[in-house]
């Protein structure tokens, strides 16, 4: 049985809780909505689902019922105990005291094995750096069911000619596939946040988009779009030349929301054949 509103509460003053901002804490509480998220994670008793940010457990006894052994992970180390406490008779839940960030994801999802599930209600104050990291460094972490800030999940699956489009819609675009699956009002939080969530999914693609020099890949993307507003000729001026432009079939007076992954990747081509023949 998953935890309602009463329930949230009741946790929190038994053990003398109370949300942290500085952990960017909004428990959620309503069972419709937990269960919502694990049935669009589409998880079963064959998968490892990895929750971050576990709280209180809401979302963990939601995917307790689909029979997936999960690990789940709380930072917070006053939350940590009373989550122990919540599923201490389920065997196919462990909880791990830490951060998401500075645990060991080689051993928690090895990348030979059939691959991870990440299942999270997401802190909106790590999100994109903690997605980002975990396509960028975890590849035994196969697909990302989370629910974030909806304008940052529109980042996330953004399209080119989007104003949404940035550095990071390229990166998941490089490792993978997203898409919405729907958005979470703020009532069923405990507090209630300011804004709308989203349930986004990210896919992992069993090879990257292109097949470049992912350092020098990024770092084109991420200069360009610190100046979105320019055209790429004068915001690359000094990583690219011209004859680099024309090689890659890219314009340079496109601006950067204007390139998909494979455009992306053919810049990148034609700038480290550049370099090559220097």
């Amino acid at each position: 049985m998953t935890h309602s509103r009463r329930d949230i509460t009741a946790l929190l003053e038994e053990h003398g809780l109370a949300p942290r901002r500085a952990f960017g804490q909004n428990f959620v509480a309503d069972p419709n909505t937990v269960r919502r998220i694990a049935r669009l994670a589409n998880v079963s008793s064959t998968d490892h689902v990895i929750e971050i940010g576990a709280g209180l457990g809401s979302l963990t006894l939601a995917l307790v019922e689909t029979g997936a052994k999960i690990t789940a992970i709380e930072v917070d180390h006053g939350v940590a105990p009373v989550l122990r406490h919540v599923v201490r008779d389920l065997p196919n839940v462990t909880v791990i005291e830490g951060d998401a960030r500075e645990l060991d994801w080689n051993h928690l999802a090895p990348d030979h094995e059939p691959g991870a599930i990440v299942v999270a209600n997401l802190p909106y104050n790590v999100a994109t750096p903690l997605i980002a990291d975990l396509l960028d460094d975890v590849p035994g972490v196969r697909r990302i069911v989370v629910m974030v800030q909806k304008e940052v999940a529109q980042r996330l699956a953004a399209e080119p000619g989007s104003s949404d489009y940035g550095a990071v819609s390229v990166k998941v675009a490089y490792w993978g596939t997203a898409r919405i699956l729907g958005d979470v009002p703020p009532t069923v939080f405990v507090p209630r946040p300011k804004v709308t969530s989203s349930i986004i999914e990210v896919t992992r693609r069993d090879r990257p988009a292109v097949d470049v020099d992912r350092g020098v890949l990024f770092s084109l993307v991420r200069a360009a779009f610190q100046q979105r507003r320019k055209m790429l000729r004068r915001s690359l001026a000094d990583r690219v030349e011209p004859a680099m432009f024309a090689a890659a079939g890219v314009s340079p007076e496109a601006r950067p929301e204007d390139l998909d992954v494979m455009a992306w990747g053919r810049l990148t081509t034609a700038v480290c054949a550049g370099k090559t023949l220097d």
